[in-house]
């Protein structure tokens, strides 16, 4: 494994990696002790965290297993790669949080998310991963989520071993494909197993990829992601705002109605489109999404 170290003190803007990693944004991070989605309000820590990244275009040509853990003002990392450019890509460390988050409205209830876990940046999943990851989401616990990611990959993605250390690579679209709904409702995905299969089925044949979203306008993208087995408008926001960058995407799960509810009733018009337009609005449309994934992560640990 190659070693090495990114100074925080170099980016712009603050940055918490286990509010980040843990946040419920991303499934495909573990934490070799056994800690990961073990608290609500996860933040500040020094754990190592580990995953295999896929070849990514412009960013590593090959796949990688990684470690991550932040310390006193540097991210340790450990990688069969130089992983700067899969770090910086992951975990957005090329954004410039502080003026994202200024660029966000004066609100009461953002103060306090934006407060509460400083630093918290957005994910950038490989596609196909969090695709399959949010279609698992439907009416789930984060912690469960996570361990049907993690079943997954143990059971079907290939094994890597370094330094004696196995690695689990999450399953390619092919080898999901190859799998029997039966043997998808074993690892406990329920009434998810069909629309994994036939998800991973249609990007193996080439019938449709995630990353083809890129590049449309926002709605426009979403519709297209809609047409995966088991992809309704909220799951479509997510993979748009937690893989392929549209930052403006906001998914209405019940977190965020539930703020809308309590905090910004006049934005529920009734419609998934109609509401999703205005409160994009209300947090200031270009990065909306991050004010969103503040108040989702503030509102589920306990925050009001």
């Amino acid at each position: 494994m190659e070693r090495g170290a990114i100074p925080l003190d170099g980016l712009d803007g603050p940055f918490d990696l286990q509010a980040t990693v843990e946040s419920g944004q991303s499934y495909l991070w573990d934490r070799p002790d056994g800690g990961m989605y073990e608290r609500m309000a996860a933040h500040g820590g020094d754990a190592w965290y580990e995953t295999v990244v896929p070849p990514i275009d412009a960013v590593g040509n090959e796949r990688a297993a990684l470690r991550v853990r932040q310390t006193a003002g540097t991210l340790e990392w450990e990688s069969t790669t130089d992983a700067v450019p899969l770090l910086t890509h992951l975990l957005r460390l090329d954004d410039d949080l502080d003026a994202i988050l200024g660029a966000t409205p004066d609100d009461p209830l953002l103060a306090r998310a934006y407060g509460a876990y400083r630093g918290m940046r957005l994910v950038r999943d490989p596609p196909f991963p969090c695709l399959i990851s949010f279609i698992c989401s439907a009416q789930m616990r984060v912690s469960r989520i996570h361990g049907m990611q993690r079943a997954l990959a143990r059971e079907y993605g290939d094994t890597l071993t370094v330094d004696g250390r196995t690695y689990h690579a999450f399953p390619t679209p092919t080898q999901l494909a190859a799998r029997t709904e039966d043997d998808l409702r074993e690892l406990k995905l329920g009434y998810r197993a069909p629309y994994v299969r036939r998800t991973a089925e249609m990007v193996a044949d080439g019938e449709a990829r995630p990353e083809a979203a890129r590049g449309r306008g926002y709605e426009d993208a979403r519709e297209y992601l809609t047409r995966f087995v088991g992809v309704g408008d909220k799951v479509a926001d997510c993979v748009l705002l937690f893989s392929l960058g549209y930052l403006e995407a906001v998914p209405l799960d019940t977190w965020i109605r539930s703020a809308i509810a309590d905090h910004y009733p006049d934005c529920d018009r009734g419609s998934y489109t109609e509401t999703s337009r205005a409160i994009r609005e209300r947090f200031g449309g270009e990065y909306a999404g991050y004010a969103q994934t503040y108040v989702f992560y503030y509102l589920r640990a306990g925050g009001e």
